[in-house]
């Protein structure tokens, strides 16, 4: 049957964090740098109000939009946090995850053969997202030696006529990059000379350290008219399987998006949306004791890394690592599967977030220290040798 699958679905292919872990789930003792997953649950207040809203009979649809309560909410938080102002009434969509947002944006924007851009190393489903809604994505790379921070003179080399949407995150998956203030107004002035839609997923955004504070795209002057706001509670307030997010923007492209939303996916999960409400209502302190833990997890594995001859800067967000391997010899993937076999500890191949994640690997400090510790003295053993 595999000449029926059509050909933009054939083509793609699968996710090389989720065929590492196929091999890593047929092994046992394995200690996993690998899923960005937070080790915390999601905090028991948070739990408690869908808890609640289950015993209230709360098990209806909301609107197509996401309940009016939470669409408030988001408003308040995003105006409170990020310095822009939406209406909750039709410039908020509640998505299921950032992933379906990402989706939703890209499928309501793209005609066949539009042009994106994105930078590399990046999430892994930005490329296939791209292609499933029928654009081409053109991926502009970012380099270590620049902390892979992505520079507006690097996407002018690749801006074409068909260019039309711009997608952003940052901080990054898998480098943890943030985007400095004075580039990232380079990148918005280059969106608006090129008349560029801008996607914005800034899931890592309250996640960044040593006291920076992060700078939406959307919030510089002209911007909150092209750009698409798109944020979660997966990493923040450890809420993975709740799978709840939001987008927010101009009403029109909220329209369109909702017009899928309704036809695919009706609404997002209803008891998600009472405990999205609750997190961002009292959902702070929670996520403050959670950054501080990550804080002090990535200044220890950074330093022991380094410690052990494997070259690795300290990011300035989000929960991951991504040191330089090339010194081994080996390739990335050689690399993981090296470790793997020999040592038990699982770390993603750096190719996993595009040709340009050659010579690095990706390590979650979501995991507990103990667990971290383990890790970082086997992959010093294997490197030894």
């Amino acid at each position: 049957m595999n000449s029926r699958i059509a050909a933009h679905v054939r083509d793609i292919p699968r996710s090389g964090i989720r065929d590492f872990f196929e091999i890593v789930q047929s092994m046992k003792g394995v200690v996993s740098l690998g899923i960005g997953e937070p080790d915390f649950v999601t905090p028991w207040h948070i739990r408690e109000a869908a808890v609640y809203s289950l015993e209230k009979g709360r098990t209806g649809y909301t609107s197509n939009l996401g309940d009016p309560r939470l669409r408030r909410s988001i408003a308040k938080y995003v105006e409170q946090h990020f310095s822009i102002a939406y209406n909750p009434h039709d410039e908020i969509i509640v998505t299921v995850g950032v992933s379906e947002g990402i989706d939703l944006a890209l499928r309501a924007l793209l005609n066949p053969g539009d042009e994106v851009l994105y930078h590399e190393p990046c999430y892994v489903s930005y490329n296939p997202s791209i292609a499933l809604a029928g654009g081409r994505a053109v991926a502009v790379t970012t380099h270590a030696e620049d902390e892979f921070v992505l520079r507006a003179a690097d996407l002018e080399k690749a801006v074409t006529p068909r260019t039309r949407v711009l997608m952003l995150s940052f901080p990054t998956n898998p480098t943890g990059a943030v985007m400095p203030p004075d580039e990232l107004a380079r990148i918005a002035a280059f969106a608006v000379n090129h008349d560029l839609v801008v996607l914005t997923d800034e899931i890592y955004s309250e996640l960044t350290y040593d006291d920076l504070p992060h700078h939406s795209i959307a919030a510089l002057p002209g911007m909150k008219e092209r750009t698409l706001f798109l944020h979660g509670f997966s990493k923040a307030f450890a809420m993975t399987g709740w799978r709840i997010g939001f987008a927010c923007g101009p009403s029109d492209i909220i329209e369109a998006m909702m017009k899928i939303h309704q036809y695919s996916i009706m609404c997002a999960s209803t008891m998600a949306q009472e405990a999205a409400i609750e997190a961002l209502e009292r959902g702070q302190r929670s996520m403050e004791r959670m950054r501080e833990e990550y804080r002090l997890r990535r200044n220890f594995i950074v330093s022991s890394l380094n410690d052990a001859g494997i070259p690795c800067h300290l990011p300035k967000g989000a929960f991951y690592v991504f040191p330089e391997i090339r010194g081994t010899g080996l390739t990335s993937k050689e690399f993981s599967l090296a470790l793997l076999k020999e040592k038990n500890v699982a770390v993603v191949p750096g190719t996993a977030f595009g040709p340009s994640g050659e010579g690095y690997v990706r390590c979650s400090y979501a995991a507990a220290l103990d667990q971290i510790k383990i890790a970082i003295e086997r992959i010093a053993e294997f490197v030894r040798g």
